[in-house]
């Protein structure tokens, strides 16, 4: 601990210091697969190096497999909002302009380069957009009009959009709905123009209670953690047509985040209340049927993961926790 603390730390950062090697052990030691299976992921206790770059709440994460890169959203007054690593943990560099509080992250990677797409459900001028930014941290792309929430009448208005998925054609899927008016999933062509729009506020089959996550897999469907209902639904990519749902696993707490694991055989979803990743079977092709639990990491106790990604190369999951404060990072084994 004395390596890790300078002289000059403030109590405040020797609790956190504290805080970040205890939730450390406790996740090491609480690590549960279920009926003796052997463990599908390990703790990565060393990323990353430099931890006390997490100055704010971490909502979420975002990874550029191709580059090897980690780029984290964070909240908080005068802190970066949003914090870029290396894939080995070392910090880069960190930018702030034009965000505000950023909910969800993503990068889309493209033959030419990449660039970062976030959602920010700030009150204030910069809110309620979707934004697309360069590596470096220059403004690209506003959807939604800054500032001003938005009605379901109107596909480009958000209210506190929560999360997007960027498929390699540019093609967007946006649920909308932290709270605020809007609860829906929306798919914009490369060109932002509405494609289809589904959902409602309610909890029938294809209405939204927070749409908190949303995510597309192998075989043309999106995935879409339906926070307030406590149901992953899934719909046809195409058309928007509503394919199943699961709500058998989420009797305890609603899903908050919904990745693939790189092979498409596992799904992963955090469950922020009670502090829990669940790895769920991915059905293939067919009927969606109901959600079958692989494994579970047990976090420590107000860990608080809210969302998370996946290295789609090297398959290591990296997970957003707004209690600790931190994000971290699991390796397949």
């Amino acid at each position: 601990l004395s390596a890790a603390v300078s002289f000059d730390s403030t109590l405040m950062e020797f609790k956190y210091y504290i805080f970040i090697l205890y939730s450390q052990v406790l996740k090491a030691e609480y690590f549960s697969p279920q009926n003796g299976q052997q463990q599908m992921y390990k703790l990565d206790i060393g990323w990353p190096k430099s931890p006390e770059q997490f100055t704010g709440q971490t909502f979420c994460v975002a990874v550029d497999s191709l580059r090897g890169l980690v780029y984290v959203g964070q909240r908080g007054d005068n802190v970066p909002k949003v914090l870029v690593f290396s894939e080995e943990g070392y910090f880069l560099h960190s930018w702030n302009d034009t965000v505000e509080m950023p909910h969800g992250i993503f990068v889309w990677n493209t033959a030419i380069g990449s660039s970062i797409w976030i959602t920010d459900v700030g009150r204030g001028k910069y809110g309620h957009t979707v934004k697309q930014y360069s590596p470096l941290g220059k403004l690209m792309q506003v959807l939604g009009t800054p500032g001003n929430a938005g009605s379901s009448l109107i596909p480009l208005q958000f209210d506190q959009p929560a999360e997007l998925f960027v498929e390699e054609t540019g093609e967007i899927y946006v649920v909308d709905g932290d709270g605020g008016m809007n609860n829906r999933l929306i798919k914009l062509s490369d060109d932002y123009k509405e494609i289809w729009l589904t959902g409602t506020n309610g909890s029938g089959i294809g209405q939204f209670k927070i749409p908190h996550s949303v995510t597309v897999d192998a075989y043309g469907r999106v995935w879409v953690a339906d926070r307030g209902n406590k149901r992953i639904q899934v719909f046809d990519k195409a058309t928007g047509e509503w394919l199943g749902s699961w709500s058998g696993c989420f009797s305890e707490d609603g899903p908050y985040s919904v990745r693939f694991t790189a092979d498409y055989k596992y799904l992963i979803v955090a469950q922020m209340n009670i502090n829990r990743l669940a790895i769920l079977a991915a059905p293939p092709v067919g009927s969606i049927g109901d959600c079958v639990m692989v494994q579970s990491v047990q976090l420590a106790n107000e860990t608080k993961p809210h969302l998370v990604d996946v290295d789609m190369r090297s398959g290591a999951v990296y997970v957003a926790e707004i209690g600790a404060q931190q994000v971290q990072k699991y390796v397949p084994l």
